[in-house]
């Protein structure tokens, strides 16, 4: 239960994210005036103008974006106080907020999530999936807790908690004729049709990574947000996709499909990462859920093959929760 002191902050917090009084009056059960009113009284403590009028709505002004980032770490903080107190009586409940690839959510993630709450059936945990940018900007921004994604964008503020190589596997249909090979280059791929990520995934950004030096140039029939949808539509055709290995597990039970990795000579591997916001404290939970996820991680390290790769993969071992402890993680 939120104090009640904080109750007003809160307030603010959702007009931000709604960029509208009204809006966020209806999500808050308040009238618009009443909301307005709470606005205001604010902006008068605090002696300076938090919103601005705009033809849509109401944007942040230069200090209520100080304002609302102070209040998001204020939020954090009260969220790590409460699993403190519930620590008291052991890990009892509480809550944990995971932005993660599409990638790792069905199977993998899923696994860890009905292990954790095997033994903690009170803690809430909420996952947003969504691309590698977008769950970095939520990781800044304290919208969530942790974040568990196949390369992430180069941040000052991520701090790895566990990082191991994966590469990128084709998934073809079973009679495809290049289901015959053990391993796949991508300019054999190129020969058929793909069905491809969105440009905004990070498997999509590795595959044009891959090409941008070849002559030869893709010819994508199908392009889509839904690594199932794609998997789908590719039996009983000769349509290619292409997946990361830890979310592929699952089709290699498919009899209608073969997956085939990616030839390391095309370089077409990348770190996936468990990280948190640097310097942030992580409540108990999620530290606790952190510390299982990365152990499962650690066990199943496989990719990548070259040296130099498998090296970076190695160079962050798991953080446990006694390291966090020393290092002023957990209080």
């Amino acid at each position: 239960m939120a104090l009640r002191n904080m109750r007003v902050l809160r307030y603010l917090e959702e007009v931000a994210r709604f960029g509208s009084v009204r809006h966020a009056a209806e999500q808050l059960h308040l009238t618009p005036s009443a909301l307005l009113r709470r606005i205001q009284d604010v902006e008068f403590d605090i002696g300076a103008t938090l919103f601005e009028r705009t033809s849509s709505g109401v944007q942040l002004t230069a200090a209520g974006e100080l304002f609302i980032g102070w209040i998001k770490r204020q939020n954090a903080d009260l969220r790590r106080v409460y699993s403190q107190i519930e620590a008291l009586n052991g890990l009892r409940r509480g809550e944990i907020r995971i932005a993660a690839s599409q990638a790792v959510v069905n199977g993998f993630l899923m696994k860890e999530v009905v292990a954790f709450r095997e033994k903690h059936p009170l803690v809430k945990l909420s996952i947003t999936v969504c691309d590698h940018t977008t769950a970095m900007r939520h990781l800044i921004a304290y919208e969530v807790d942790l974040l568990l994604v196949f390369r992430p964008p180069h941040a000052a503020e991520l701090q790895p908690i566990m990082s191991i190589g994966q590469g990128m596997v084709a998934v073809m249909d079973a009679q495809h004729p290049l289901a015959q090979r053990q391993r796949v280059r991508i300019r054999d791929c190129l020969m058929y049709d793909l069905a491809l990520p969105e440009p905004s995934y990070s498997g999509r950004e590795l595959i044009d990574q891959v090409l941008a030096g070849g002559s030869l140039q893709p010819n994508p029939v199908i392009e889509s947000n839904s690594f199932e949808l794609m998997a789908e539509l590719v039996k009983g055709t000769e349509i290619i996709c292409f997946q990361v290995d830890i979310g592929a597990a699952r089709w290699r039970d498919d009899p209608g499909l073969a997956v085939r990795p990616i030839d390391e000579a095309d370089g077409a591997y990348g770190p996936l990462v468990l990280g948190q916001l640097k310097g942030r404290a992580l409540p108990l939970p999620a530290a606790r859920f952190a510390e299982q996820v990365a152990r499962t991680l650690d066990d199943m390290r496989s990719l990548p093959l070259d040296d130099a790769a498998a090296k970076a993969s190695r160079s962050v071992r798991p953080i446990t929760l006694k390291d966090m402890e020393t290092e002023g993680e957990i209080d």
